[in-house]
């Protein structure tokens, strides 16, 4: 075997393994205590992760292992550093971040979704980011109230 072929071979190994940075949202990083606990438990989870791949005597197996785990250090430390606490909402008076809001849209069907922190939201789970264009037409609007999310109408049935 080559010189040559092993340092190209070791070149592609490097590249391969340096991840780019997961995308940080613009913004402020508003959670719930339960976002925060869950960044908590992401955070600890990548930690194992990143410390089972650096166990791994083979250098570039090491590296293709370690090279996600690393990744979601990187993000989830810095989530957790800039992470702003909210409250739950003392009224249900008018949408807020955590509040839980039943909507009906323009074709009737009735959607209930939990508003969230950008890390948090999972529509499929019921959780919407705060920043997702229906909690933005959402938040400040009370029960009876109207909105227009992307050409549709919805109508705030219940806040919770």
């Amino acid at each position: 075997m080559s010189v040559a072929f092993t340092k190209e071979d070791s070149a592609e190994t490097a590249s391969e393994t340096m991840l780019p940075d997961r995308p940080i949202p613009q913004g402020p990083n508003l959670v719930t205590a339960g976002g925060l606990a869950a960044l908590e438990r992401q955070l600890a989870e990548a930690r194992a992760a990143y410390e089972a791949a650096m166990a791994i005597d083979d250098i570039n197996e090491k590296r293709r292992q370690a090279a996600n785990p690393f990744r979601d250090l990187r993000y989830f430390t810095e989530r957790l550093r800039t992470a702003q606490v909210v409250p739950a909402p003392e009224s249900n008076a008018v949408v807020a971040f955590g509040s839980t809001v039943t909507f009906e849209r323009d074709d009737g069907r009735i959607q209930t979704y939990h508003i969230v922190g950008e890390d948090e939201a999972d529509p499929k789970a019921g959780t919407l980011s705060f920043a997702s264009p229906m909690a933005r037409a959402l938040l400040g609007k009370g029960v009876g109230d109207g909105a227009s999310v992307g050409g549709s109408e919805v109508e705030i049935v219940t806040i919770g």
